[in-house]
């Protein structure tokens, strides 16, 4: 049975910080960028008041997961999502995804809006689409692809066999 998340809010008058630990995948950026103010030796291991509110947003804006992000209440420029948004297939690990990012499940129902997530590659998250580190247990290894020799030789997508499962994009918009 999955452990129930904690979720944390940590706020001083120019920033607040949230934590999710749902959607951590312990890579320790957050630790290694600002020791001061993250620290997993204390308690409470996030210490805003440690650091200036600038650069509490820098390491926060650093976590690929989105499990930390924050909001400026001191009119500072708050979380703006890259452009263009960016994959990468992180080895033996998760997809991580940069950008303004629309979340939904197969039913094409919001999940979340997020510019920060890790998707799970493995199968194995407790906490889907979003990454829990299962990866890690479970020893997923991560294969280059390779396109089969059918699809290379194809003249037309009627060469292959429909994929009835993947939504109609215009189903999913809003």
């Amino acid at each position: 049975m999955p452990r129930p998340a904690h979720r944390r809010t940590y706020e001083t008058d120019a920033i607040r910080v949230h934590w999710d630990s749902a959607r951590c995948i312990h890579t320790g950026i957050c630790l290694r960028t600002l020791p001061q103010a993250f620290d997993v030796r204390r308690r409470p291991w996030v210490d805003i008041h440690a650091a200036d509110a600038d650069a509490v947003a820098d390491a926060v804006s650093r976590c690929p997961t989105g499990a930390l992000r924050y909001e400026r209440l001191d009119g500072a420029s708050g979380d703006e999502p890259d452009r263009p948004t960016l994959v990468v297939p992180i080895p033996d690990g998760p997809l991580m995804l940069r950008g303004d990012l629309d979340i939904r499940d197969a039913d094409g129902e919001q999940i979340s809006r997020e510019n920060r997530v890790t998707l799970c590659r493995c199968g194995r998250s407790r906490n889907q689409p979003f990454c829990d580190g299962s990866h890690e247990k479970a020893g997923f290894r991560s294969q280059p692809s390779e396109t089969a020799h059918e699809r290379l030789e194809a003249e037309s997508p009627a060469a292959f066999t429909p994929n009835r499962q993947v939504p109609d994009p215009e189903q999913l918009e809003s």
